[in-house]
Parts: structure tokens; sequence; C-alpha cells
């Protein structure tokens, strides 16, 4: 039996094969709804299967993205590979995922390894330590959109929470219960200062001032995962210990959590606490704890679509870093003092 090409598609729907090309790559700019309609019907009917890897060495596209994530651990992580997975793959393009587990060795060789496969872009939660790697992608004009962080001296299309405007939620809600005494748990601000961290510990210093709340340096807490269970503890057994913490991320409300089941804290008759990042365990947690949601899924299909945008124009898109509004979650994990 004779194969199904192109060209038999376009007699039949009495159209270019050029036209066909289009529909088939999903540029429907110029086509009208019934030329679209035509083809598809014509597409079925003879049930033609476009060879992939034609396509791909003509067009010289791989339909294939790279996704290089610094912690898949991350409620954020999780969350917007599924919506950049499920938008690309409705247009047509397969997604590789790489866990660089906060490690900028691992990220650069991710980096080499998904460029040498000539994925057609590359969505990257960076660790903020490689400059140069994307640099001389961005020279190239390569298609590469920042998630979560930014690296400095790289100039490219970046999405992230406001997130100082995330820690303003948290201690607007903290101080509207009468809490004056208010600590910050972060992991690590990192050799590079991690964004997220860096502008959550900058934003907690600005919305103490607004909030006309006294300043402790003893109540801001960056440690290692593995010691955040200690420094609650040094901060309860403080002279006058905080009455409310404030958890930069999902890992540190975890591990807040999990300490205090252990030693019989509760919360909020003991504690008030307020997560950043909407984890889905805040809201099986008995109480479910209030937290401060960042639209990770809306970003996810935001990068995609930028993403999507920026292969078609080759990379030359003019670098925008968009910021995305948090959000109050209510729960049950702030007690009024007033």
């Amino acid at each position: 039996m004779k194969k199904l090409t192109i060209e038999d598609v376009a007699q039949k729907a009495g159209v270019s094969k050029s036209t066909v090309s289009q529909f088939l790559n999903k540029r429907f700019k110029y086509m009208s709804e019934a030329t679209k309609n035509r083809i598809a019907a014509v597409i079925e009917e003879l049930n033609y299967q476009p060879n992939g890897l034609a396509r791909s060495l003509k067009q010289n596209r791989t339909h294939m993205v790279g996704i290089i994530v610094a912690n898949i651990d991350y409620s954020l992580s999780i969350q917007c590979i599924r919506a950049i997975e499920n938008e690309l793959q409705s247009r047509g393009i397969q997604v590789i995922i790489c866990n660089a587990d906060e490690n900028a060795e691992k990220e650069s060789k991710y980096v080499e390894t998904l460029v040498a496969r000539q994925v057609d872009g590359l969505i990257v939660f960076p660790t903020g330590n490689n400059p140069s790697v994307y640099t001389r992608l961005i020279e190239a004009q390569y298609p590469l959109v920042f998630m979560d962080r930014l690296v400095e001296g790289v100039t490219t299309q970046s999405l992230l929470l406001d997130n100082e405007m995330a820690v303003k939620l948290g201690i607007s809600e903290l101080a509207r219960n009468g809490h004056k005494r208010i600590a910050l748990l972060s992991l690590p601000l990192g050799e590079y200062a991690i964004t997220p961290r860096k502008e959550r510990m900058s934003g907690y210093k600005k919305a103490m001032e607004e909030a006309g709340l006294a300043l402790n340096e003893e109540y801001i807490c960056s440690v290692p995962r593995e010691e955040i269970a200690g420094e609650v503890k040094r901060l309860l057994g403080l002279p006058q210990p905080p009455t409310a913490l404030l958890a930069s991320n999902d890992i540190v409300l975890a591990e807040i959590l999990k300490y205090a089941n252990r030693d019989s804290i509760a919360i909020p008759g003991d504690l008030s606490v307020v997560g950043i990042d909407d984890a889905e365990f805040a809201h099986i947690y008995n109480p479910v704890i209030t937290t401060i949601r960042q639209p990770a899924y809306e970003m996810g299909m935001q990068a995609a679509k930028i993403m999507l945008s920026s292969i078609e124009a080759n990379g030359s898109h003019v670098p925008i870093t968009y910021r995305f509004p948090p959000s109050l979650q209510q729960g049950q994990s702030v007690r009024s003092i007033k």
C-alpha cells in the first residue's frame, strides 16, 4: 500500500502543501476556520500520520523542551511542571524533566545534555550559580525561560512570585490577630542568594517595619532543613519567645509541623503558624494551616505559552520579568491574642 504523503492530503483537501504544513504545525494565523476543518477532516479520513522525524529534520526542530528543576521536592516545582507539560503536550511538544537537586554542576551538565539533544528550548528553575552557561544561550537567541528564580547577570524571560508581597500578607494576618513577636524561618540563602529566600527575607524586614513591629534579629532564622527543628526549639526557649512563626516555604513548614507533633506543641494554642507556598499537606493537617498561595499552575501555563512564542520567534523576544500576585488561604493556625 502506497504511503500517504502531505501532497495526498493537500490534493484531497484542495489546498497547497504549505497550507497543510501550516496546519500540522498549528500555525493558524492566516487560515480560515473552513480550511482548518477541511484539512482536519481529510487527515482523519485518510488516517494520515505525519513523519515526525522528517518534520524535525526539515524544520530543525525536535518538538521537545527541556525542564531543569533546582529541587523537585518543592510543591511549586511539581505544580508548575504539571502545567507546563499539559500545555506543551496539547501543542504536540514533549518534555524532558531533569532535577538538579540544588547542584550547580548537575545543572550545567543537564543544560549541555539537553542542548546537545537539540531540544527546542529550556525552562529552568536555576540554582543561581551559572551565569556564563545561560549568557551563551541568550547570545545564540536560544529560547530560555526562568522560573521562580533569577540569575545575576542573566536577562531573559522570567516568571516568579511577588515574594515581598507574600511575606507582607503573612505578617499582616498575624499582626491583625495581635501578634507582635513574629519569627521567620527560612532555608539558607546560599552563596548566591536564592531569589525567593533573599526577597522573602528582605520582605519580612519591610513588612515588620510597615506594621510598626520591633525587629528582633534573634527571630530571623536561616538554617538547613535538618536544623529547623532545633531552631524552633531555640526560639521557643528564648526569654521572650515568638508567639508566631512564618515559614518561608513548604519544606520549612513541614519541618515545623513535624517538630510540633513530636514535642506536643499545640497549633495555634501554643504557637501560631503561617506558611508561604500552598502545600497540599497544609490543608490536611489538623488544624488546617493558614498559607500564602502562589499561583503555581498559572505560572506554569504562562511559562509554557512564553516558551511556545519564543520558539516561534527563534528566541528573539524582549526579556520580561513577570511577577505573580500571592493570595491568603485562610486556615485555623493563627490564634487571636488581642
